[in-house]
Parts: C-alpha cells; sequence; structure tokens
C-alpha cells in the first residue's frame, strides 16, 4: 500500500537527475507492445528499459513502480475507444454498440482483462468511457445505482466472453457413458443448432431488466425506459 497520489496526478518524471532521454509516453507504449506481443509477465521494467535501449533504473525517474506502469497501460489502451459515437435514439442499441468496441478492444490487448480488478487503474480515459456510458444513459427512466448496475454488468459479460475465446475449449463428453444421466442422454439426442450472436442476446436481456423504470428516476429527468410498455 501507498500513499502517493494517482500515477495522472505525478509530474512527468521527477526533477533530478540528467536530461531525460525518454517520455512516459514512450516507456508506456514500449510496455504496451511488449504485453501485446509477450504477454503480461512479460512487463518489467527491466524488460521495458531493453526494449527502449536504456537501464531499468532510468524508468524510476518517471515511475515509482511497475504498478504505476500497469496502471498506465490499462488507461492508455482504453484512449482507442475514442471517439465515441454519438448517443443515438436508442440507449440498448447504443451501449450493444459501445460493449462490442469494448470487446474488440480486449481481443487487440488481451492482457487487460487480467487487469480490471485493479481500481488504481482508472484514469482519465477509464472515466471518460465511463462517463460517456452515463451520457447514452441519460435518458433511461431508473435509478443511478441502477444505471451504474448495467455498465458494471456489460463490462462483465464482455470480460467473460473475452476470456472465453482465449481459453481452451471446453472439454468434451465423447466416450462418456452417461446411461445414468438420462437427461444428458436426451439432451444429446436432439442437440439443435446453436443460436446465434450469444454475446448481443445476453446483453440485450440483461440491459432491457437492469434498466427497467425502477420508480427512482427523478421526474426532472424526463426520461423513459428502455422496456418497451405492453399495450392493453
Amino acid at each position: 500500500m501507498t500513499d502517493a497520489p494517482p500515477i495522472w496526478n505525478r509530474p512527468e518524471r521527477g526533477s533530478r537527475g540528467p536530461h531525460p532521454t525518454h517520455s512516459r509516453d514512450e516507456i508506456v507504449a514500449a510496455a504496451i507492445t511488449l504485453a501485446d506481443t509477450e504477454g503480461l509477465a512479460a512487463v518489467s521494467m527491466r524488460a521495458v528499459a531493453t526494449a527502449l535501449g536504456t537501464g531499468a533504473g532510468t524508468l524510476y525517474r518517471y515511475l515509482s513502480s511497475r504498478d504505476d506502469l500497469l496502471d498506465l497501460m490499462s488507461d492508455r489502451v482504453v484512449a482507442e475507444l475514442c471517439p465515441y459515437p454519438a448517443p443515438g435514439p436508442d440507449p440498448t442499441e447504443a451501449l450493444l454498440h459501445l460493449a462490442r468496441r469494448q470487446l474488440d478492444l480486449y481481443r487487440r490487448h488481451s492482457w487487460l482483462v487480467d487487469l480490471l480488478p485493479r481500481s488504481s487503474g482508472i484514469g482519465p480515459e477509464s472515466l471518460g468511457w465511463f462517463d460517456h456510458c452515463l451520457r447514452v444513459l441519460e435518458p433511461v427512466r431508473c435509478g443511478t445505482a441502477a444505471k451504474f448496475e448495467a455498465l458494471a454488468m456489460m463490462t462483465g459479460v464482455v470480460t467473460l466472453f473475452a476470456r472465453n475465446e482465449r481459453a481452451a475449449p471446453p472439454p468434451a463428453f465423447t466416450g462418456l457413458d452417461l446411461t445414468a444421466y438420462p437427461h444428458l442422454v436426451a439432451a444429446f439426442a436432439v442437440p439443435g443448432t446453436p443460436r446465434p450472436d450469444l454475446f448481443e442476446r445476453t446483453l440485450r436481456g440483461l440491459l432491457s431488466v437492469l434498466l427497467a423504470d425502477d420508480g427512482t428516476a427523478p421526474e426532472s429527468w424526463g426520461g423513459r425506459s428502455v422496456v418497451p410498455e405492453e399495450k392493453g
């Protein structure tokens, strides 16, 4: 634990030492390239310094630790989600579009999902992302807590699908004696055809429930629910 301010609130480099030969941006870019090609475990201060043709001690003029570097990396790649599209008339469709872009980001930088639990990694770009998502949800008639829950679940689903794409395929039932498991036997007898786009269907179902009008939205919002009203 440290009482130091977030890395984004600290000067670009220390005031002591020789004239800098690299910038913080160059260090972060080198670290991202290393993580993309060799994985997050390969990102050490020494490895990044080597990629830049300098010594590890040089990096400590810009960063206090590897944790600082990881925070900067995770926030930097979130900037790839910019520019944000205009919200559009349908909040659900707008969020689905953002979620697809978020999934594409995790595909480009597969190591990013391993850094998501780090609250210290929420920097300016990540805050901008959340702010835009809330802008998209502005017309929705539900409370703030419900909107934060919806965004958290959206990110959770995106993370789940990103991890699943990286994981090994699930174990097959081939060769197993399923005689004692009649429901499995019946299911495999008529497997059916997989329905398309599980990602979109999952998110659409979650959002329709989580963003339903819960009666807590201020009347001054004048918003609407994303759930269609029943016609009687």
